[in-house]
């Protein structure tokens, strides 16, 4: 792993590409009047920022309007593969020997173009493997390697991603001659596993699976820095307290993958980096075991590069120039390559022997007295007070010439933090341990976001089940379904307690790192049994009330908590006039808490669900905003997420039985109620206090309802005005019914990996 620190603006004059030398446009013929011409001079004939500016974007005019972006990314129109493409399917083509055979070859085939480090990729493909992957965090799942989003802005141009873009290059052979039978997002991830078993070290194993995405994933909040590096104070509370770093980030600073190399603020101190660097390994569900053991494993081959002056590199590649190609980061020094490589600004090598998985950087780091230093493009760092000629890794160029190792700050801190150096000690003394630890966390931290190990393919998965795997038993799939929901209807249940019970359970997906949902049924156990929004005695009590009907028919309580909840709707619909059978899947299975890492859990919490109008306290973030966070987080669309919420207001499903939002008199029923009095001009919407409004009717003032901002969104932003207008019609109240339990099926199906 290598860390940037150098940042390359482009200069962008916002000139009009059209004009030149204030030549005059050339105007069309037959203008009817005298002032076509005059009117049209020094006019660009061509629409601005067709391609990627946002300049002059309905946002940059009204920044303050909810922007619904972050729902549109699950259009699939931009798949250039189609919507019939599946990847899974592909993969039972794949010859994985022969691309392992090709892969490895790869490591050591150099390419004049980019020359390898001591005619070795594997460094820089661990690099590129551990940037993509690194970027998961636990607090929203978002980032990692599952979706390929390494080739896209902002990450394909961030600073600590400097030269990335040359190894993508070097894999596209590769990924050309395997095709659509191997994602990028694998191809990635997969190049850092093979490098480290061409170096030497046993892997625990690898899956392929991972789907690639055809564009930037705008959900991902990165920081609201404005600049690349910007001072790690911006993002914490007390730069002193590392715990107080905003959520959901993990890294120190805008652009960086976990933290400065060269020390909090670019200031070397190894002991305040530690208690930094073990904030920021924990926020990416790492012990302090695993932290160790990804560090030195990640510095065990490899160096940095910083052989020259980082200011006169070119810019970025999303900012390069078109005869770049896509590639960035020009260097003009001499060869620009090998030796006078400039990425992250330090410069060296960590090991005697950076090709080779050994025990390599504990003895360099212990058996040495180190002191900070400037590199040659004048980036902190430690490099050893003396050592022997012999000991000193060898120019990546000319094997006759030997340049002094380095240590980064966060190295340092394996040594100084007495925790640290108490597991790095205990490695360096047990080779084997070490190596087997490294290479499980390597598992973690590469596999991390894939979800349960029904997403994994291929031939080297591991066969143990891992609890940071969430794993869950096979359910029962053969049963009367039929007599299962007759028996939930009598058991005395409001259609409210079954339909809250299953949305509660289902709404903890992520499809962000695919964890959570209804199947394991784990809203039964610690923690999410206490959560407030599930409403613990609500929850207990239909427990009582399910768990009997399970044990009886020797099913899975998590089959029987979606059921309950598709008893309450078919109830519902019945009520409202439309009869409907909401589809049915069995085979979800019951975890226990020997299954569950329960500490793991506790960022799945909903601290806001505006499907139930809830609200754990005030935040910086408006309630909309968050319901928009959740909606895209369960992969919803914007106009499922409409019909759901309004389906649910009419059924009565408010956290704590509140009436907000309830625009009926025919609560239990599902109703177009919710829209049709919505969008009632006969009424009028007054605010009463902070996020809560009256409906009035227009007429004679009459309160008619309550309402949230969460409720009153979908009248004011114009889009989810156009999806409510749809449900409000007359003709549209059947069509209401059936695409309310169709979103209701996908958010109760959404972690079934086995369906899909």
């Amino acid at each position: 792993m290598e860390n940037n620190k150098n940042s390359n603006a482009s200069d962008d004059t916002g000139q009009c590409p059209h004009h030149q030398n204030d030549a005059p446009t050339i105007v069309e013929a037959n203008h009817e009047n005298n002032n076509s011409h005059e009117s049209s001079l020094g006019k660009c004939p061509v629409m601005h920022g067709g391609n990627t500016s946002t300049k002059n974007s309905v946002m940059d005019w009204w920044p303050n309007a909810l922007n619904l972006d972050i729902l549109h990314q699950h259009d699939t129109k931009t798949n250039p593969l189609g919507q019939d493409f599946d990847y899974h399917e592909e993969l039972k083509k794949l010859d994985i020997e022969a691309l392992k055979k090709d892969m490895h070859a790869l490591m050591t085939d150099s390419q004049d173009w980019w020359p390898a480090d001591w005619g070795h990729y594997g460094g820089l493909m661990i690099r590129l493997s551990w940037h993509s992957a690194g970027s998961y965090r636990t607090t929203d799942g978002r980032g990692g390697g599952g979706t390929g989003n390494q080739r896209f802005a902002p990450l394909n141009s961030w600073p600590d991603n400097v030269s990335l873009d040359k190894a993508r290059r070097l894999l596209w052979p590769i990924k050309k001659k395997y095709g659509n039978k191997v994602s990028w997002a694998d191809l990635i991830v997969f190049a850092g596993t093979i490098a480290y078993e061409n170096m030497g070290l046993k892997t625990y194993g690898f899956a392929f699976g991972r789907k690639d995405i055809w564009h930037p994933e705008i959900d991902t909040y990165w920081g609201a820095e404005k600049e690349w590096l910007a001072p790690s104070d911006e993002r914490y509370d007390n730069i002193e307290d590392a715990k107080t770093m905003e959520n959901p980030l993990a890294a120190v600073q805008m652009g960086l993958i976990y933290v400065n190399p060269e020390g909090v603020n670019g200031k070397p101190d190894p002991l305040k980096t530690a208690a930094h660097v073990r904030e920021t390994f924990a926020r990416m569900a790492m012990n302090d075991e695993e932290t160790v053991a990804l560090t030195a494993g990640g510095h065990t081959v490899g160096k940095t590069h910083g052989n020259g002056d980082a200011s006169i590199l070119g810019p970025d590649p999303e900012t390069a120039g078109v005869e770049e190609q896509g590639l960035g980061w020009h260097n003009p020094n001499k060869s620009g390559k090998g030796r006078y490589t400039v990425t992250s600004g330090l410069e060296g090598a960590w090991t005697t022997n950076p090709t080779k998985w050994d025990g390599g950087f504990f003895e360099m780091l212990f058996n040495h007295e180190w002191h900070s230093v400037k590199s040659p493009a004048g980036a902190w760092q430690w490099e050893p007070v003396s050592i022997k000629e012999e000991d000193k890794p060898v120019d990546v160029e000319d094997a006759s010439i030997r340049h002094n190792p380095m240590m980064t700050d966060a190295d340092m801190a394996m040594k100084v933090d007495p925790i640290y150096k108490e597991i790095s000690l205990k490695f360096m003394n047990d080779q084997e341990y070490f190596s087997e630890t490294f290479a499980r966390a390597w598992f973690k931290l590469t596999h991390r976001d894939m979800g349960p190990k029904s997403n994994y393919i291929g031939t080297d998965v591991p066969q143990e089940d891992l609890i940071w795997q969430d794993p869950i038993p096979a359910g029962t799939k053969d049963y009367d379904v039929t007599a299962v929901k007759n028996k939930i209807a009598a058991s005395g249940l409001s259609i409210p307690e079954m339909v809250n019970t299953a949305w509660d359970s289902a709404r903890t997906f992520r499809g962000s790192d695919n964890r959570g949902g209804a199947n394991g049924a784990r809203i039964r156990l610690a923690p999410q049994k206490d959560w407030e929004g599930n409403e613990p005695k609500r929850l207990a009590y239909v427990l009582s009330k399910l768990e009997p009907i399970a044990a009886e028919f020797g099913i899975s309580i998590a089959d029987t908590i979606v059921l309950a909840g598709n008893v309450g709707i078919e109830q519902a619909a019945k009520a409202g006039g439309f009869p409907i059978t909401v589809p049915f899947e069995p085979g979800r299975g019951d975890a226990t808490d020997a299954m569950t890492d329960a500490d793991s859990f506790e960022p799945l919490e909903p601290l806001a669900d505006g499907y139930r109008n809830y609200s754990k306290k005030d935040y910086v973030v408006t309630p909309e905003e968050l319901m928009l966070d959740r909606t895209q987080l369960m992969g919803l669309t914007a106009p499922e997420m409409t019909v759901l919420v309004g389906g649910m207001r009419m059924l009565g499903t408010n956290y704590d039985n509140t009436k907000h939002g309830v625009f009926t008199d025919k609560v239990g029923a599902l109703t177009n109620d919710f829209f049709v009095n919505l969008t009632d001009m006969g009424n009028t919407w007054k605010p009463v206090e902070k996020g809560l409004y009256e409906i009035r009717d227009r007429k004679n003032g009459t309160v008619k309802w309550t309402a949230t901002r969460m409720d009153l969104v979908f009248g004011s932003n114009s889009i989810l005005r156009s999806y409510s207008e749809v449900y409000a019609q007359d003709d549209n109240k059947e069509k209401f019914v059936k695409d309310f339990v169709k979103a209701w099926t996908k958010v109760m199906n959404a972690d079934r990996f086995d369906l899909k």
